[in-house]
């Protein structure tokens, strides 16, 4: 058993990809070649989003976004501390400073009624993190955005295609920024990613900024970074968009099951909010005693993961930026959050014995 199946989805695709990788190869445009246009306006047309901007990483998509908004060393910027280290490392690299709000204990996202309270004269945006495949509480941290004349950048690198209130992940604010690294929900056969935003302004200075400030071949009209998406991974994604409405169909129908089974032998896991869904990018559960679960798991056949064992406010790297014991339900969450093998390529037969394996190991 995997704990991503890869495999399955490639062999369903292979024809799909192959001929999509073979006419990049027959014209030899593998930088921004005419298929990375042609990936964007897919994307874009998916997501319900005026522009997306491709660019090299989920990483690189943070980046861009804080400096198309033009932040600078000693910005503030509000954001989780339970979240993989990009979402925070981009906002250092800049020289601003991030300031964590811990999460909610049962869907593990930002918490926004505490939003508000870290808002200061220095504050210039706000990044939730859409964890898990399930998207943040966007509407509040909008309207506490509104109020306070602040940018939103929502981190999506999980949640490509979830929904909230009836508009998809990464169309809800400001930015949406995406990751396509390959276990992701829509992934490519590397790195990748995207920004999606409705403004003309921020979107060309993106796109300027992906190809080191160039307004024009050697007309550098701001800073920027080498931040270009490949023009075969935008073939691979082409290919995979084929199969992505299915996908999330699936991916929602074994989601549920999961729900079901694991409620059935009393497994905590994360609550997915009524206004919204999820795309299981990670199924997670709660469990105490971890390690000892993950070794039995592990005997008995079954890969697990943890999504994320220290939150970022007590990493070496940036406990010194923030209060590293200000957000208890990420640091109590980091103790017990395990991720279970998931894809849309799932068997049901697999799907029962990762149940009733971790139902032994808690027994």
């Amino acid at each position: 058993m995997q704990f991503t199946d890869l495999k399955t989805q490639y062999a369903a695709l292979k024809a799909s990809v192959a001929a999509r990788m073979q006419r990049v190869l027959d014209h030899g445009q593998y930088i921004m070649g005419p298929e990375v246009a042609e990936a964007e306006a897919a994307l874009a047309a998916f997501a319900g989003s005026r522009h997306c901007i491709t660019v090299a990483s989920g990483t690189e998509a943070l980046l861009i976004a804080m400096m198309a908004l033009d932040l600078k060393p000693g910005d503030e910027v509000i954001t989780t501390p339970f979240t993989f280290a990009a979402t925070v490392e981009t906002i250092v690299l800049l020289g601003c400073k991030p300031v964590f709000v811990d999460i909610e204990p049962d869907t593990c996202n930002i918490d926004a009624s505490l939003i508000e309270a870290k808002v200061t004269t220095k504050t210039r945006a706000i990044m939730p993190v859409s964890l898990y495949g399930q998207v943040a509480d966007m509407a509040a941290i909008n309207a506490i955005a509104v109020r306070h004349g602040l940018a939103v950048i929502e981190d999506g690198a999980q949640s490509f295609g979830a929904v909230y209130q009836g508009r998809r992940s990464c169309a809800l604010s400001t930015f949406g920024a995406t990751s396509f690294f390959p276990s992701k929900p829509l992934g490519c056969y590397g790195d990748g990613g995207a920004l999606f935003t409705d403004d003309d302004t921020l979107a060309q200075a993106a796109r300027e900024i992906r190809v080191h400030g160039q307004s024009q071949r050697y007309r550098h009209t701001r800073v920027g970074v080498g931040g270009r998406m490949d023009t075969l991974q935008c073939a691979v994604l082409l290919a995979k968009l084929e199969r992505f409405d299915w996908e999330l169909q699936r991916r929602a129908e074994l989601g549920a099951r999961y729900q079901r089974l694991l409620s059935d032998v009393g497994v905590e896991q994360v609550v997915v909010r009524p206004d919204r869904n999820s795309v299981w990018a990670q199924v997670t559960v709660f469990v105490d005693q971890r390690a000892r679960v993950q070794a039995a798991l592990k005997d008995a056949g079954v890969p697990t993961a943890v999504h994320y064992p220290i939150p970022l406010n007590r990493q070496p790297a940036y406990e010194h930026l923030c209060c590293p014991d200000c957000t208890p339900h990420a640091a109590r969450a980091a103790d017990r959050v395990l991720s279970l093998p998931f894809s849309a390529d799932l068997t049901e037969a697999d799907q029962d014995r990762v149940v009733q394996a971790l139902a032994d190991a808690l027994a």
